[in-house]
């Protein structure tokens, strides 16, 4: 699974169907229920300081440009949600783990 120091310094701009453009960073890339998700930080505003973060099934073209689509079925959403909240949990659980590895 790719982590966001894999990406910390990678950016993705989203364009809204009201034309409106966030800059995100990306979080992670990683599988689920036999797909690959995309996990992105919105850089500014109110959704970085809420901590939101948006969620989109992740692809690769034939010349292995990335590509993302909208995730339209709830239970799919559900189960990349889920996956991410377990990154989110294994993440803070390394952490802690380095901080006592390093005391």
């Amino acid at each position: 699974m790719s982590t966001y120091n894999d990406y910390e310094e990678d950016t993705v701009t989203l364009t809204f169907d009201d034309d409106k453009e966030v800059e995100c960073s990306i979080v992670s890339i990683y599988p689920a229920g036999g797909k690959e998700y995309i996990a992105l930080l919105p850089l500014g505003g109110i959704e970085e300081q809420n901590g939101e973060v948006y969620i989109y099934r992740y692809n690769e073209d034939e010349n292995g440009e990335p590509f993302l689509e909208n995730i339209e079925d709830d239970e799919e959403y559900e189960i990349a949600a889920d996956a991410f909240d377990e990154f989110l949990d294994n993440e803070e659980l390394d952490e802690i783990l380095d901080d006592e590895d390093g005391e």
